[in-house]
């Protein structure tokens, strides 16, 4: 197995964590308004090179989330990622931030007692937009990501089939004008470094690598919102 160091930047909550053979052994975080966290990215990825250091544990590869998500967090933390990587001659993975948020909900307990449900992980936009996927419980993708402009049928022809767990910073909102009754919602689900281990690790050992001169993230710009269509 891997020693991983993650970094996480996509929303305000900044976090920094390190896996060992499937294990978190260290894990900071620090939130502020609108990426805000980020500021303190420097000192949590030191103290966590100091960790490894003290404890002569030496770093496989380096894991960033690659957005959707906030601008600057976002450039904030792959350029903090590709100066490690650099500077210590590590491989790059790239983690998507809404599969990232699916992490922790899977640790949860759904509720099976219909069809298997869907997770959908959503990062809050403007008004009523998100940034929003579909997967199932093997993180499959069966609806891709985009900009969503939320109203009641957005999501309705996959919850008139089964289940849909919303959650993320996106889905409060979304609440009130999703009332089908397979909509689920789970509060408090946030992208952080410490969930990004399975995700991290299943791509090192598929020796799925970034080049780290050319990576960029998934910018929100980078998608078109997708208005919802009455259904007929």
């Amino acid at each position: 197995m891997a020693c991983i160091l993650h970094i996480e930047t996509s929303t305000n909550a900044c976090s920094v964590a390190v896996s060992e053979d499937g294990q978190c052994i260290f894990e900071q975080t620090e939130r502020g308004d609108k990426g805000a966290g980020a500021e303190h990215l420097g000192t949590m990825v030191d103290e966590a090179l100091s960790f490894t250091d003290n404890h002569a544990i030496p770093f496989d590869a380096v894991s960033v989330s690659c957005g959707p998500g906030s601008y600057t967090g976002l450039r904030i933390g792959v350029s903090m990622a590709k100066g490690i990587c650099y500077g210590r001659d590590l491989k790059l993975i790239a983690v998507q931030t809404l599969q990232l948020l699916c992490v922790p909900v899977l640790l949860r307990e759904l509720d099976t007692d219909t069809k298997e449900p869907l997770l959908c992980p959503m990062l809050d936009a403007r008004r009523m937009e998100v940034y929003a996927a579909l997967y199932d419980r093997s993180l499959k993708e069966v609806r891709p990501v985009s900009a969503d402009v939320v109203d009641a049928d957005t999501y309705r022809p996959w919850l008139d089939e089964r289940p849909i767990y919303f959650f993320g910073n996106g889905a409060a909102k979304c609440m009130a004008t999703i009332n089908h009754p397979n909509a689920r919602y789970i509060e408090g689900v946030e992208p952080l470094a410490k969930w990004m281990q399975p995700l991290a690790e299943k791509r090192f050992l598929n020796g799925q690598f970034e080049d780290v001169a050319y990576f960029e993230p998934f910018y929100l710009k980078d998608f078109i919102a997708i208005k919802p269509k009455k259904l007929l």
